[in-house]
């Protein structure tokens, strides 16, 4: 585990994007919240935030933070809902992996929602978008588009 403790704390950000790849039928159920195991993308929030919070429990040699706020928003294409996270802190070390974990599991909690309508969904690209704070400072992904 690297020792953070002579870092002083700083305001740090960090965001991640992700696709869940499902059927027409599927994302308009999502969208007309038809899903028959609840609203999913209320769900899929609650479980993302609960990861961000608890990601030094899941990640090995990654540091506990106070996590200060994380937000979790959702698009809804044709054939596909994003997501794409943001977790913010004042500490020593970044929260590039709380926001990969909450993308991850929000997505993964969307797929557990509507897998007994579509099993043929994946779970695509997911990326950190961008990052701030800290000794390497700010970085944003230059990709276009996911």
């Amino acid at each position: 585990m690297a020792d953070i403790t002579p870092r002083e704390p700083t305001h740090r950000r960090a965001s991640a994007r992700c696709r869940v790849v499902m059927l027409p039928e599927t994302t308009a159920k999502v969208a007309s919240n038809a899903i028959t195991k609840g609203d999913v993308l209320a769900t899929a929030r609650i479980a993302g935030i609960q990861a961000a919070k608890r990601t030094s429990e899941l990640i090995p040699m990654c540091h506990p933070l106070l996590v200060g706020s994380v937000s979790i928003n959702f698009s809804i294409g044709d054939d596909y809902v994003e997501v794409e996270t943001q977790v913010e802190t004042v500490d020593r070390t970044g929260v590039e992996m709380e926001a990969m974990t909450a993308c991850t599991v929000a997505a993964l909690t969307v797929y557990d929602m509507c897998k007994s309508a579509d099993r043929t969904m994946s779970i695509e690209d997911v990326r950190l978008w961008e990052k701030s704070g800290g000794r390497s400072g700010a970085w944003r992904r230059s990709d276009a588009a996911i």
